[in-house]
């Protein structure tokens, strides 16, 4: 860890940045808005090679709206390798760069009548529907974390106001991590709705349990692409991901650049 900080450090600087960005499907291209440097992720030894089409696998730390700001272009997601750890180092190198908060972003399917692809959806909570934890080996009774809070309430005002500040609608509601990489079934959808799902992706949620684990406070915000199986007539596909997406990342800037400016 203290050589890979100190590979960060000399090329982005030492001070202090006061909010991780973890960028979803199709929404890299919002690291490029970031005043500052550019590490590809092949550089850090450690970090995932984020081998997913629309990702852009790059730290970026530097300002933006006047806050310094670490933005992982791209994600590891549990499907590749089956590792729901894969993003434990970037958010402990995001914990050790200074941050108190991590903002993370999802492209996701709506099972919400009137939320259609590129709207937004502030996370309110989350369903674990794939079983699977990155804390499951850990050693110390660290592991136990209380998770009622997950979304931090703070943000979640402070992100609710940046959005209204910016005349952008933010839907509110709960997302479902299905562990992918095959899109779910009509019947997995209709299941998820009776738990009380609205969203539906294949991140997000383990990041999460992890953020929570090191002492950062977390929220997250789904970038609607598509509505999910069987709920209209559109074919789902990943091409279809980056196509829609985007449209809601456009809005989720707005956003973004509003909450900075609040800090």
């Amino acid at each position: 860890m203290d050589a890979l900080l100190k590979t960060i450090q000399d090329r982005a600087g030492s001070d202090p940045v006061r909010l991780g960005l973890i960028l979803g499907s199709g929404l890299g291209h919002l690291a490029e808005s970031v005043e500052g440097v550019a590490i590809d992720y092949g550089d850090l030894p450690g970090f995932p090679h984020a081998g997913v089409s629309g990702h852009n696998p790059k730290l970026v730390i530097g300002q933006l709206e006047g806050v310094r700001v670490a933005v992982f272009g791209g994600r590891a997601h549990y499907y590749e390798k089956g590792d729901p750890t894969a993003m434990r180092l970037p958010l402990e190198v995001l914990k050790a760069l200074g941050a108190e908060q991590v903002l993370l972003t999802n492209a996701a399917g709506s099972l919400k009548d009137g939320m259609g692809p590129g709207e937004l959806m502030l996370l309110s909570d989350h369903i674990n529907f794939s079983g699977r934890n990155p804390l499951i080996g850990e050693a110390t009774d660290a592991r136990f974390v209380n998770m009622t809070d997950a979304y931090d309430r703070q943000i979640r005002a402070a992100l609710d106001a940046a959005a209204r500040a910016a005349a952008v609608t933010l839907h509110t509601g709960v997302y479902a991590w299905y562990s992918g990489p095959s899109f779910e079934t009509p019947a997995e959808i209709r299941a998820l709705k009776v738990l009380g799902a609205d969203a539906v992706g294949m991140s997000t949620v383990p990041e999460v349990i992890l953020a929570r684990f090191l002492g950062l406070k977390a929220a997250a915000v789904s970038v609607v692409t598509n509505m999910a199986a069987g709920m209209s007539s559109e074919v789902i596909s990943h091409a279809h991901t980056k196509a829609m997406a985007p449209i809601g990342a456009a809005k989720l800037e707005q956003v973004l650049r509003q909450y900075l400016q609040g800090l």
